[in-house]
């Protein structure tokens, strides 16, 4: 069974905000909402909960896909990468600073380029650029 869920990119605007559609699209038939975690919309992709439950396969469609492209790019990257750093104990410092390195740059992934990797890991949820 293929079905097809629809990401709205204009509601995208910030790292908050792409979970607060993930929620909308993804659980709105769960009592609990998703963290905002690349390891939590990793787990979901697997199809295990949410919308995906139960589906052979998805395809997702993301409209206004360069709307979160661009709100999820560079800047929010820095600022989300720099607030990891003021938490030393929890996270590989050494690492975050070459990211950040990286993508000052030009070179680094953006929190975008890294949504999409996760998506493209998943070979039974298609993500459509609409």
């Amino acid at each position: 069974m293929t079905d097809r869920l629809i990401l709205d990119g204009s509601a995208i605007t910030d790292i908050p905000s792409l979970y607060e559609e993930i929620n909308r699209v993804f659980m709105s038939s769960e009592s609990w909402r998703l963290g905002h975690s690349l390891d939590a919309l990793d787990d979901l992709l697997y199809g295990a909960y949410g919308a995906l439950h139960g589906h052979d396969r998805m395809t997702v469609e993301w409209r206004d896909m360069e709307t979160s492209r661009a709100a999820l790019g560079a800047a929010a990257t820095k600022a989300w990468l720099q607030q990891k750093l003021l938490q030393p104990g929890n996270f590989n410092t050494t690492l975050i600073q070459a990211q950040l390195r990286a993508l000052e740059q030009g070179t680094g992934k953006t929190y975008f380029d890294i949504v999409l990797e996760i998506f493209a890991a998943h070979a039974t949820v298609r993500l459509l650029p609409a």
